[in-house]
């Protein structure tokens, strides 16, 4: 499987990435399932094209995993900020993945924002890159800005 031929990026992203200022939840979903970690200062240090690049390549989960997403990145780093990426164990069976039950974290963002959570059939519905968006934008307690637009632009908002 190839790059996608533009950057993968949602509705609710393109204003808030600020044109690749943040990390696209793209790249997340590939940093992430890589086991890598890089800063934002580190993102932000390389050049535009690069970013863009970076969120080109494929996010489909049971797709074969594309090779040179981790060597674009290392060598990007290398290049341009003269470092590497920080290395973690991927999480194996994350929650996102289950389609069984909705993760906790979506019910409290949902709570959070005074909308419905999506309830466990349309949680199995959305397609898995769309769960783990959702749920990445649910892991921290506070409300998080980007998780109502995404409900809604997903259908997934009660």
């Amino acid at each position: 499987m190839g790059l996608n031929e533009a950057p993968l990026l949602f509705n609710f992203e393109v204003e808030s990435s600020e044109n690749f200022t943040f990390i696209p939840m793209s790249v997340r979903f590939n940093l992430d399932r890589f086991g890598l970690r890089i800063s934002l200062q580190q993102w932000q240090l390389l050049p535009l094209e690069d970013r863009k690049l970076l969120a080109r390549f494929p996010v489909e989960e049971d797709a074969e995993i594309e090779p040179n997403f981790d060597h674009a990145l290392f060598e990007m780093l290398r290049t341009h900020a003269n470092v590497e990426p920080e290395w973690f164990t991927p999480e194996e069976a994350p929650a996102w993945r289950r389609t069984d039950s909705v993760p906790e974290g979506i019910a409290h963002q949902a709570q959070l924002a005074g909308i419905a959570a999506p309830g466990v059939a349309r949680w199995a519905e959305l397609a898995p890159f769309k769960r783990y968006v959702l749920a990445k934008l649910s892991r921290k307690p506070e409300a998080n800005h980007d998780f109502v637009p995404a409900m809604k632009e997903f259908g997934a908002a009660g």
